[in-house]
């Protein structure tokens, strides 16, 4: 496994020093997935000749040209160079994942996030993950505690077929459970009371799903782990921004927590982060 999966393209790497500007970019398996400033935008062809020759196992180049939205959390993608396709395998800590990038949400800037993970389940738990995508998270963690059951909702029908896919490919169909639709459906019909441990990688929907979530654990209590975007000035701090977020709705359900860990996964722009919160809800 490529041990890095953003860089830095400088203006020295691409042809000659066509490339003027620095270019940050993903490689989702043989797929690079790139952010062109309009002040570079005829110069993108130089840009994935760049990443291509860089990197030998990318055999298509696309620019986002759109932010991640909607239901779905897709984003646009224009072509640029190479081979025009959008599927491709992904491999990451021992597990493969196909995906097709136009159709369903896909980072591999979570891989940090989804390895402290699946270090903190304890064997024979039951996971609930409210938006599984293409599986990454369930499958990880069906892999690496083999006793686990994983409870893995998604609402796009296309991710949904990658993650059906994706468990089969890993060998961990008795350990995934995958289930199509909203969450909060899915819970209230299906999975009242039953974890002890729920995913919640979502940051634009995670706090609207809190009370389902909440009510998802076991009257023994258990884990949330809550992704938010925060915005910060230079004068404050994300994490103590995310955690008083958090802390603020779950006195607002009424029950008995903490939240021992908050950490930035990742910056989503000047000021703005996305950030995991730990809470622990003790039993009721």
């Amino acid at each position: 496994m490529r041990k890095r999966r953003r860089e830095r393209l400088g203006s020295a790497v691409a042809a000659g020093d066509s490339v003027g500007a620095y270019n940050s970019f993903d490689i989702v398996g043989d797929i690079a997935v790139t952010k062109i400033p309009p002040e570079s935008q005829t110069k993108a062809a130089d840009i994935a000749k760049a990443i291509m020759s860089r990197h030998k196992n990318v055999k298509a180049v696309f620019t986002q040209t759109s932010a991640v939205c909607g239901d779905y959390r897709l984003r646009k993608l224009t072509f640029i160079a190479g081979e025009k396709r959008t599927r491709t395998v992904h491999r990451e800590s021992g597990c493969i994942f196909a995906v097709d990038l136009d159709k369903c949400y896909f980072s591999p800037r979570l891989l940090g996030e989804r390895q402290r993970i699946f270090k903190m389940v304890a064997p024979a738990e039951v996971v609930v993950n409210l938006f599984a995508g293409v599986g990454c998270f369930s499958i990880l963690i069906a892999k690496q505690v083999p006793s686990a059951k994983v409870y893995s909702i998604d609402v796009n029908p296309d991710a949904f077929q990658f993650m059906q896919e994706n468990i089969h490919l890993n060998r961990v169909p008795e350990n995934v459970v995958p289930l199509l639709g909203d969450a909060k459906a899915i819970i209230e019909s299906r999975l009242q009371g039953c974890a002890d441990r729920v995913l919640m990688p979502l940051p634009e929907k995670a706090m609207e799903y809190l009370p389902a979530a909440v009510s998802t654990l076991k009257p023994s209590g258990g884990w949330l782990h809550i992704h938010l975007f925060e915005h910060a000035a230079k004068t404050e701090d994300p994490a103590e921004k995310a955690k008083q977020s958090v802390t603020d709705a779950l006195y607002s359900l009424g029950v008995d927590f903490e939240v021992p860990f908050v950490r930035i996964v990742r910056s989503t722009g000047p000021h703005f982060f996305q950030l995991v919160v730990d809470a622990y809800i003790f039993p009721s």
